[in-house]
């Protein structure tokens, strides 16, 4: 099996030469590139695209968001993982408007990163339970948006969603709800328009400010 290709992008070089060691060493993948801000990543890839990046979110220069956009008009294909500390809680919906597949703490151990990079490339959303509390938080502030109507969803589409939101494959879904990973592709692709969500990490979001999940 081909070995992961994965990008780092974060302006601490220390910090990615710690990622770099954790992420070879425990036989994650290979980190075939390193960047201090967005720019330097975009010009980068521009003829060598990696299978996933793990993405800092406040960097000079460029930032994340904006690398993130830039990066999936260029390469729709690309997976981006955002790397999180806290107080970057208010840019999280603008980094998955940007693209973002899904969020990792920076201090998160081998395990949690071997699972978000593995959720991300088989084409789900990752978060972690901590950052979905603090997405929480910020959801109750008073300041925020009233919620959207959800009774255009199904009863079998709520089932669905709730199931992505758990981390379940296509695959997984199916097998829990006993219907065919086909339907559920359907449902996937029903709630993905319904929602106005362009990926699973927004369908996580979705679920979350209408507390169609709770943690």
């Amino acid at each position: 099996m081909k070995e992961v290709q994965i990008f780092l992008v974060d302006d601490h070089r220390i910090f990615r030469e710690g990622m770099k060691s954790l992420i070879e060493m425990e036989g994650v993948g290979k980190v075939c590139g390193e960047a201090s801000n967005g720019k330097e990543f975009l010009t980068a890839i521009e003829d060598n695209v990696p299978d996933l990046v793990l993405m800092d979110i406040s960097m000079p220069v460029m930032n994340g968001i904006e690398t993130t956009k830039f990066a999936v008009e260029r390469h729709p294909d690309i997976k981006v993982i955002a790397l999180s500390m806290h107080g970057d809680e208010e840019y999280y919906y603008k980094m998955i408007e940007s693209g973002v597949k899904g969020f990792l703490l920076k201090d998160s151990g081998i395990k949690e990163i071997e699972r978000a990079i593995d959720s991300v490339l088989d084409g789900d959303s990752y978060f972690s339970n901590e950052l979905l509390r603090r997405i929480i938080t910020n959801i109750n502030n008073p300041d925020k948006k009233e919620v959207a109507n959800t009774s255009d969803l199904s009863k079998r589409e709520q089932e669905v969603l709730v199931e992505i939101c758990n981390g379940l494959t296509n695959d997984e879904i199916a097998e829990k709800l006993f219907i065919s990973a086909q339907t559920v592709k359907g449902h996937r692709s029903n709630l993905l328009s319904k929602t106005n969500c362009r990926n699973s990490a927004s369908l996580v979001m979705y679920a979350i400010k209408n507390k169609i999940i709770e943690l």
